[in-house]
């Protein structure tokens, strides 16, 4: 059994596990949640596994772990729709003051195009099909290779190739020269 102290190590890099599934779960905690979920699964159900299996199980538990979240949320948002609550009380005291405060830090034309630039990424990474995000994803984000990415999406070789291709072409006519 390899110790848990190992596996966290080896995966828990939070920051870029949980900036590749925020897109997907709308929000830093949440995405944080979804991350050391995944991680206990795998420490729990996949110690004993060889450690060159570890990384393709752990992103098919996180993709599988953000399907779940979207999934209880789109219940959530179908049920509460007809319950009263913020949305409809714009004087209730659950909303935040300090979200409509201006900030007082003047704005640098650099940080300012690049985040738009990040913006139009994260817009354009939405538009692609589920798949071919996954893929694009993987390959680019997290660096895996064509096996562990075709493992951690549970389809073949080939199939990785065609969705990464189709993502790259469709990002580069969308961003053009932004990127």
């Amino acid at each position: 059994m390899v110790p848990l102290q190992h596996l966290r190590m080896r995966f828990w890099s939070t920051r870029e596990n949980s900036r590749n599934s925020w897109p997907r779960s709308s929000g830093a905690h949440s995405a944080l949640d979804v991350v050391q979920d995944a991680m206990l699964k795998l420490a729990r159900n996949y110690a004993s596994r060889p450690s060159g299996e570890w990384r393709p199980l752990f992103y098919r538990i996180l993709e599988n772990g953000i399907r779940d979240l979207q999934r209880r949320r789109t219940v959530r948002k179908r049920f509460m729709a007809w319950l009263p609550g913020p949305k409809d009380d714009p004087d209730s005291e659950a909303q935040d003051p300090l979200e409509n405060v201006a900030d007082a830090a003047p704005a640098i034309p650099e940080a300012l195009m690049q985040g738009q630039a990040m913006q139009q990424l994260e817009v354009s990474l939405r538009a692609l099909p589920a798949r071919q995000r996954e893929a694009f994803m993987l390959r680019n984000f997290e660096g895996l290779d064509v096996a562990e990415t075709a493992t951690a999406m549970g389809c073949s070789e080939g199939s990785v190739k065609t969705h990464y291709s189709r993502a790259v072409h469709t990002l580069r006519e969308q961003l053009g020269e932004v990127w």
